[in-house]
């Protein structure tokens, strides 16, 4: 991935959002008037309630409260603005315009998600424009998101937000464990999120990774695990192990995998590639593992010994998300070049899906638990559902505004989250899961 140092959470997002937006189209307004509309606008948006429930939006109020009735242009023009002048960032030159051949044409209009709730309490941020998973939804109601140097919970249940951990000064572990830096941190610039269960683990800029039970007062484990110039954490997952027990997995811009267990939080394994790892996902059986990274090829490598079992070749730039179905044989890669592929891992000859995105890359992908969907997030304004019994031929498209800092389902799916970062509209939003009952049902 690129390497960029953030300059104290000067965010790559502030470029054409939103705010930039409705200061533009109310620019022929009398500039008194405009004045005093954006003071009373900025008050109204901070200090009155501006959230926005599902029956206000089936009364037509905007689901990010954006006042479209009192700007110059409709939300329709603007989205074909936005879709005409959005840049995608790309590696390897027009790789996005290079795959509209190879894309198929799927289906809009499924329906297996309704907005519910939009919360502008909550204000996801972003540190780099390439990493994106800084949502992660523990259940149906708790949620935790990175916030500027914080990692915040969300209780969409209470409406309560609470600080979890604050990155913003000293970290330091309560527990003592072999390699872990007993002096920890100083103002750590948090890079990505995992949580799983009563699990978080942070990544950092420098290489730092940062343990912590949910259940426990403190941080319990803190490392720096590499000291290489360009040592960013890419990308986190946590995962039951194949022997029992929690371990996590960290990709770094240094070309390493590391292993992790997470009781007494030793390093299992590291392995290492000629090439940046972006981003890795661990097969359900916990044997293989998808590795992509700095190059347009992806890798399965096996689990235990780090050797590489297959190439995935396809995708013509970088990648930086990947995604097991439950089913072990079917996963996920998702690129700069504006596309996902779904792979069959008992024929890589070619992707039995190439899903086109709208505006850019792709830079997550989640699948239910179910395996019912495939959920993919562009950088910015679309959040895609596909639908895999209907071999991805057809999808919901969730269609908003902002940067997207990550995206999740809960773990029973029952709801999804997308953290939206813009200086004005910052939100997370809530879909619920639609469910069709038959006659019957409702005697059970």
């Amino acid at each position: 991935m690129a390497f960029e140092q953030p300059h104290q959470f000067e965010y790559m997002a502030d470029e054409g959002d939103m705010s930039d937006f409705v200061e533009d189209a109310d620019g022929d307004a009398d500039e008194e008037n405009h004045g005093r509309d954006m003071v009373l606008d900025e008050y109204d948006m901070l200090n009155q309630v501006s959230d926005t429930s599902s029956a206000q939006a089936r009364k037509g109020k905007d689901i990010q409260g954006i006042p479209w009735d009192r700007l110059n242009i409709t939300r329709e023009k603007y989205r074909l603005t936005r879709l005409e002048q959005y840049k995608n960032y790309e590696n390897v030159p027009s790789s996005g315009e290079a795959v509209d051949k190879e894309c198929q044409l799927m289906q809009k209009g499924g329906n297996y998600y309704e907005f519910f709730h939009n919360t502008r309490l909550v204000k996801p941020t972003i540190l780099h424009f390439q990493l994106r998973n800084l949502v992660w939804a523990t259940s149906k109601h708790d949620v935790y998101l990175m916030s500027n140097y914080s990692v915040m919970h969300w209780s969409s249940l209470s409406g309560n937000l609470s600080e979890v951990l604050n990155f913003s000064g000293h970290v330091a572990p309560t527990e003592k464990h072999a390699g872990s830096l007993l002096e920890g941190f100083m103002q750590t610039q948090i890079s990505t999120l995992a949580v799983k269960d009563n699990f978080l683990v942070a990544g950092g800029f420098q290489g730092e990774l940062t343990c912590k039970r949910l259940d426990k007062e403190g941080v319990s484990f803190c490392t720096r695990t590499t000291y290489d110039d360009n040592a960013i954490t890419n990308a986190v997952e946590i995962y039951d192990s194949l022997g029992g027990g929690m371990h996590f997995m960290a990709s770094n811009n240094d070309c390493g995998i590391r292993e992790y267990d997470m009781e007494r939080f030793q390093l299992l394994n590291h392995f290492r590639y000629p090439w940046p790892v972006n981003h890795t996902s661990i097969s359900p059986d916990r044997r293989v593992v998808a590795v992509v990274g700095d190059h347009v090829d992806g890798l399965l490598m096996d689990s235990q010994n780090g050797k590489t079992i297959a190439k995935v070749v396809g995708h013509l730039d970088y990648s930086f998300a990947s995604a097991w179905h439950p089913d072990g044989c079917i996963f996920a890669t998702g690129n700069q070049d504006k596309t996902s592929r779904v792979w069959d891992i008992r024929n890589l000859s070619s992707p039995i899906a190439v899903l086109k995105n709208n505006l850019g890359a792709t830079r997550s992908i989640r699948f239910s638990s179910d395996g019912q969907f495939m959920m993919v997030a562009e950088p910015a304004d679309f959040v895609h559902i596909y639908s895999t019994k209907a071999d991805y031929k057809k999808r919901q498209e969730i269609d908003f505004f902002g940067e997207i800092s990550g995206v999740s389902a809960s773990p029973d799916d029952e709801s999804l989250y997308i953290g939206i970062w813009d200086r004005t509209y910052a939100s997370l939003l809530q879909y619920n899961r639609r469910h069709t009952y038959g006659y019957l049902d409702s005697y059970f």
